[in-house]
C-alpha cells in the first residue's frame, strides 16, 4: 500500500516550508475510514498543517483524506473524506469534534448593536483560522505604506485645507491612476451624469431605489424640477412613468459626529432617468427635516450652492458605504457564518466541505479590521466623521432594518424596483453570479439530501442556521431559525456564499476607484451643511472638504483595502478539495465553466463601455471576503 502525505505546511518565526512525501507500505489493510498522524517533537512543539493524504492500495481503490488543519499535538486522528450528514453517522468522534469546537469559538460582544464575533487579536486567534505568514504579511504591508506615506511625507501645512478643488490631485502623486477608471472621475466627477452613474455602479450601488411617490418630508415640487425634466412630463407623470428615483439616508438621522470639528447629515436626493438614461441629480435636501433652514437644492442654483450639495450627499454615502454596506453587511455576517461553521458543522458535513472555502479567513480579516480600522484610534475613525459612539448607533439603526432577505441578490433588487433600470450592470452582472452560485449550490444540496425530509433531520445544519439568528445576530426576528426544504437550504448557502465572495468584491474593489479623488467622495465634511442658498463660496467648499492629513489617509486607505493578495484565490478555484466524491468533483467543474461564461460576457460587454464595470466578473472575485 502507498500512502502519500500531500503537502504539509511548517509555520516557524523565520520560515514557511511546504514539503510532498510518499510513504510506502505493504501490507494492505482493506478500507481504511481513518488514519492517525503522528508528530514528533524534534526541536520544540512546531506546528504542521496538514493539507491532505491520500492512500492508494495496492488492488487500485483510492482513499483521500481531507485535513486542512494545524496539528500542534502529538497525534491526530483524520477520518476518511467521504461527506456525511449527521443522520447518517453514528460516530461519537463526530460529536466530540463539535464540543471541543464550541469550547474554543464562542460568541463575542465586541461593541453593543454589532453582530456577535470571536474574541481576540489576530494573534491570539485559533491557528485554524489565522492567515498563514505570507498572506498576513501582505495584508500588513500594504497598511505600512499607506502609513509610511502619510507619516513621512509631511510637509509644511500637512493639517491645513487645500487651496484649490484640483490641489487635491497632489495626493495622487505616489499612484499610477494613467488609464484607469480614477483618472476619468478626476476629469468628470462634478459632472451631474457621473454622480447618479456612481450609485448604479460605483462602490455602494445598493442605496438607489424606485421613487413612485414622494415621501412627505422631502416636499419636492413640478415647478422646482421641470427644468430638469426633459420629457414634456409632470413630475407627477414621470413618477408614475416609473422615471424617478431616490437615495434616503435616514439611517444616518440621529448618529452623532465625532466632534465639533466634523459634522453628518442625512441628505435625501431625487434622481431623473432621462432620455438617455442618464440617471441625473434633480433635487438634494441635506436634512430628515424640510422647512427653512433646509432648503431643496436644484441643478438651476448656483454652481457652488449646487456642487456642496452633492458632496454632502456623497460623503453620507461614504459613511453609510464604509460602515454598513461593506463592513456589516459582508465583514461582519460572514464572520457571523464562519463562526457558526466551525461551531455547528463537522468537517465531515457536506456543507461545511461546501463553505469553508467561502468562509474561511473571515475572523482573521475582521480582527484585523478592529484593531486598524474601526478601534477608538483606527483609521476609519481618524478620516471620517464618526467615532465610537457615532459607530455603535450607526450599527444599531443598520441591525434594527437588516433582514435576511435582503441578503437575497434577486430579492433585494426586486424590493428597490430596479428590475428594469437601464446601465444597471451591478444587478446584471449580480444576477448572473447569483444564479451561477445557487445552481452549483443546488447540484451539491441534491447530492446529498434526497428529500426535504432529510434536511429537516439534519441537527447539524438546524443548529448551525439558529446559531446564526440566535447568537451571531442577536436572536434577530429577521434571520431564519429553521430550514425546513432542500430549496430553502439552497437559497440560504447561495446566500453565505454570494455575500462573502461576489456582494463583498462588488462593495470593495471599486473603492480607489471612485474614492481616490477626494472630491468625488469625501470621507467626512468640516463645515456645517448650509441652511440657506447663495452662502456659499469656494473657501467655503475647500473648508469642508478633508484637510490634507485626513485626504492623505483617507486615500492611502482605500488603496490599500482594494489591493489583491498574492496567490488570491478567485471564485470557482478549490485548490483545496475538501470534497472527494466524484459528483461533488463534477458540480464543481460545472460550476467553474458557468463562471467562465459569465467572465467572457462581461468582458465582451465591457468592451463596449467608456466606464467598463468590472467588479463582478468573476475572474476578478475572490472566493471570500479577502481583505
Amino acid at each position: 500500500m502507498s500512502d502519500t502525505c500531500a503537502t504539509h505546511r511548517s509555520q516557524v518565526p523565520w520560515r514557511i516550508s511546504e514539503i510532498s512525501f510518499n510513504i510506502d507500505v505493504k501490507k494492505n489493510t482493506g478500507n481504511i475510514v481513518k488514519v492517525k498522524l503522528e508528530k514528533e517533537n524534534i526541536i520544540g512543539n512546531v506546528p504542521w498543517f496538514c493539507k491532505h493524504i491520500k492512500v492508494e492500495t495496492p488492488s487500485g481503490d483510492c482513499f483521500e483524506f481531507p485535513c486542512y488543519c494545524w496539528l500542534e499535538d502529538k497525534m491526530k486522528m483524520i477520518p476518511e473524506g467521504t461527506a456525511l450528514l449527521p443522520q447518517n453517522d453514528t460516530k461519537k468522534r463526530r460529536r466530540k469534534e463539535l464540543g471541543s469546537r464550541q469550547t474554543i469559538f464562542r460568541w463575542w460582544e465586541w461593541r453593543p448593536g454589532f453582530p456577535m464575533c470571536l474574541e481576540g487579536k489576530m494573534g491570539e486567534l485559533p491557528r485554524e483560522v489565522q492567515f498563514d505568514e505570507e498572506k498576513n504579511s501582505d495584508f500588513n504591508l500594504n497598511f505600512f505604506k499607506v502609513i509610511e506615506e502619510v507619516v513621512v511625507d509631511k510637509v509644511d501645512g500637512f493639517f491645513e485645507s487645500w487651496k484649490n478643488i484640483y490641489d487635491f490631485r497632489n495626493v495622487l502623486e505616489h499612484y499610477d491612476i494613467k488609464n484607469t477608471l480614477l483618472e476619468k472621475v478626476k476629469q468628470d466627477w462634478n459632472e451631474d451624469y457621473l454622480f447618479g452613474y456612481q450609485f448604479l455602479n460605483g462602490c455602494n450601488p445598493v442605496m438607489i431605489r424606485k421613487c413612485m411617490q414622494l415621501p412627505d418630508k422631502f416636499p419636492v415640487t413640478h415647478e422646482m424640477v421641470q427644468h430638469s425634466l426633459k420629457r414634456g412630463l409632470t413630475l407627477q407623470e414621470e413618477l408614475q412613468a416609473g422615471n424617478i428615483y431616490i437615495l434616503d439616508y435616514e439611517i444616518l438621522n440621529g448618529v452623532p459626529a465625532k466632534d465639533s470639528q466634523h459634522y453628518l447629515t442625512a441628505p435625501i436626493c431625487l434622481l431623473y432617468k432621462n432620455e438617455l438614461d442618464q440617471m441625473l441629480p434633480v433635487a438634494i435636501q441635506l436634512s430628515q427635516t424640510p422647512g427653512e433652514m433646509s432648503p431643496i437644492f436644484l441643478p438651476s442654483d448656483n454652481e457652488y450652492d449646487w456642487m456642496l450639495a452633492k458632496m454632502w450627499v456623497k460623503s453620507s454615502n461614504f459613511s453609510v458605504h464604509q460602515l454598513v454596506t461593506h463592513l456589516l453587511k459582508t465583514h461582519l455576517l460572514s464572520e457571523v457564518f464562519e463562526i457558526a461553521v466551525y461551531r455547528q458543522l463537522s468537517a465531515v458535513h457536506p456543507v461545511y466541505k461546501l463553505l469553508m472555502p467561502h468562509v474561511r479567513f473571515t475572523i482573521a480579516i475582521n480582527a484585523a479590521a478592529r484593531e486598524k480600522l474601526v478601534s477608538d484610534d483606527g483609521i476609519f475613525i481618524q478620516c471620517g466623521s464618526v467615532d465610537r459612539a457615532g459607530i455603535g448607533k450607526l450599527m444599531q439603526n443598520a441591525m434594527e432594518t437588516l433582514t435576511y432577505k435582503s441578503l437575497c441578490f434577486p430579492e433585494d433588487i426586486k424590493a428597490r424596483g430596479m428590475e428594469d433600470v437601464p446601465k444597471y450592470y451591478y444587478r446584471d452582472d449580480g444576477m448572473k453570479v447569483w444564479e451561477a452560485i445557487h445552481c452549483f449550490v443546488s447540484a451539491v444540496v441534491k447530492i446529498y439530501y434526497d428529500s426535504d425530509e432529510a434536511v429537516q433531520k439534519d441537527v447539524e445544519i438546524q443548529g448551525f442556521v439558529k446559531d446564526v439568528a440566535s447568537f451571531g445576530m442577536n436572536s434577530t426576528d429577521n434571520f431564519p431559525k429553521s430550514l425546513e426544504s432542500r430549496e430553502q437550504l439552497v437559497e440560504y448557502l447561495t446566500v453565505v456564499i454570494f455575500t462573502a465572495s461576489a456582494q463583498h468584491a462588488a462593495v470593495n474593489f471599486g473603492q480607489f476607484d471612485w474614492y481616490g479623488w477626494i472630491p468625488n467622495s469625501p470621507s467626512t465634511m468640516r463645515m456645517p451643511p448650509p441652511q440657506q442658498k447663495d452662502q456659499v463660496d469656494l473657501k467655503y467648499i475647500m473648508e469642508s472638504l478633508p484637510d490634507r492629513e485626513c485626504s492623505s489617509k483617507a486615500v492611502g486607505t482605500v488603496w490599500a483595502l482594494t489591493r489583491v493578495q498574492k496567490n488570491e484565490l478567485f471564485l470557482g478555484m478549490y485548490p483545496d478539495m475538501y470534497f472527494t466524491e466524484q459528483p461533488a468533483k463534477e458540480a464543481i467543474k460545472a460550476f467553474q465553466h458557468k463562471l467562465e461564461e459569465v467572465t467572457n460576457t462581461i468582458k465582451n460587454r465591457n468592451e463596449e463601455l467608456t466606464l467598463p464595470y468590472c467588479y463582478l466578473s468573476p475572474d476578478k472575485i475572490p472566493n471570500s471576503v479577502a481583505i
